[in-house]
């Protein structure tokens, strides 16, 4: 059985026991107490005979009535049944991507480094490009290519006469070592004064 039922079968509450709490009487209520005036004391000297037998003044609060509100949608609550809600696998700390957001920045800087690599790779690609009439690098790739086209036929006819051997070979790359150092500087000098190359 419940309070509200037993209240229900109980006598009723006299006239002079209804005491319906305002403001006003609350306030009184909370004053008197302080002052240490007994309740029914404080009913007799404060509230009027008149309010009290009108039924006015009520002894019990009002219960307060259920105000249902349709405009607050349950639409945003998670629904534990539903099959979109996923349980998170054991082995979720392990994996390497644990969430979209961190899938995203992964892609984004993957797709960032791809377009530096292409940047840096165009780059190289063009620095030579204005450089083709310049001496200085027109007379390099002709000493490259004399240099190579020498020491290769020259290693051909010592090995096909047998007289190639490691300390030939050690002879000439130092040669070619030191021939490379003086080209370097020499090189250097003209680019800086002569003939500056077009960035």
């Amino acid at each position: 059985m419940s309070y509200a039922d037993a209240a229900a079968r109980g006598p009723k509450q006299s006239p002079e026991e209804v005491c319906h709490h305002t403001r006003r009487t609350n306030s009184l209520t909370l004053l008197t107490l302080i002052a240490g005036v007994s309740e029914a004391t404080e009913l007799r000297l404060l509230i009027p005979k008149k309010l009290i037998k009108s039924g006015f003044i009520s002894r019990a609060p009002e219960i307060n009535r259920v105000y249902k509100d349709e405009g607050e949608s349950t639409a945003s609550l998670i629904d534990v049944d539903s099959p979109h809600v996923q349980s998170v696998d054991s082995d979720f700390l392990q994996q390497n991507v644990q969430t979209s957001t961190q899938a995203e920045r992964i892609e984004r800087e993957e797709e960032e480094a791809r377009g530096a690599r292409e940047k840096k790779a165009r780059a190289k690609a063009s620095r030579g490009h204005g450089n083709e009439t310049n001496p200085v690098y027109l007379g390099n790739a002709a000493i490259l290519a004399l240099v190579s086209a020498g020491l290769g036929f020259g290693a051909y006819h010592k090995h096909a006469q047998g007289k190639l051997s490691w300390e030939l070979v050690g002879l000439w790359t130092g040669a070619v070592g030191a021939f490379g150092a003086v080209d370097y500087f020499v090189s250097k000098w003209f680019l800086q004064n002569k003939y500056p190359p077009k960035n």
